[in-house]
């Protein structure tokens, strides 16, 4: 027998936005977003707390978005410059295995492009999406790590002269990893219709 949406239980982690929970909930996916943060949008269909508190609590599908900090490429020279930051590095590979071996039959698992020693730890992702490939005119290579779960099919492609690098021109600010770390709607909508519908028929 096959279920209807309002069965299939989504977790968001590592989101504050809500802006894939907002994505899966409008399809009517019992969606919950959790983040140590509370919810940018003050929805009540969020979990402010550690994420690995609820792993085990019966989810159907899981999409996480785990700090990139101390994996991605473009800090890997502070590895070298400050060597405590190995010890971080060792707690974010940690932190992202927990979710992708996480007991949820269908894991995503999104970062920035990884630096070689985060992916001699982690793997290499199963695809890598642009924003541009969703309809948003913004550069911003992410790997997926996947557990049961297709890779993504592009929805709209943006004419690469009409892309804008401004994920990395962003100026300095107190809310700049903020903005540098929020899921791009062509992206979400992507998740949801595309991973969504695959659950569903996964029974």
């Amino acid at each position: 027998m096959s279920r209807t949406p309002r069965q299939v239980r989504v977790l968001i982690a590592c989101e504050f936005s809500g802006a894939v929970r907002r994505a899966f909930r409008n399809r009517g996916f019992n969606a919950w977003s959790c983040d140590l943060l509370p919810a940018e949008d003050n929805s009540s269909y969020h979990y402010q707390c550690d994420v690995r508190e609820i792993l085990d609590d019966g989810w159907d599908l899981m999409i996480a978005h785990p700090p990139c900090t101390y994996l991605c490429n473009s800090g890997v020279r502070w590895l070298h410059e400050r060597p405590e930051r190995w010890k971080k590095l060792e707690e974010a590979v940690e932190f992202f295995l927990t979710l992708l071996n996480a007991p949820i039959p269908h894991i995503a698992v999104e970062n920035p492009v990884m630096h070689k020693y985060a992916r001699e730890r982690i793997g290499r992702p199963a695809q890598y999406i642009q924003p541009y490939e969703f309809g948003e005119p913004v550069s911003k290579k992410t790997g997926l790590w996947l557990k049961n779960l297709p890779p993504l099919k592009p929805t709209k492609i943006i004419p690469k002269e009409k892309v804008k690098q401004k994920i990395w021109l962003e100026p300095p600010s107190p809310e700049r990893w903020k903005n540098r770390s929020r899921t791009f709607r062509g992206i979400a909508e992507a998740m949801a219709e595309q991973w969504g519908n695959y659950v569903l028929k996964s029974r």
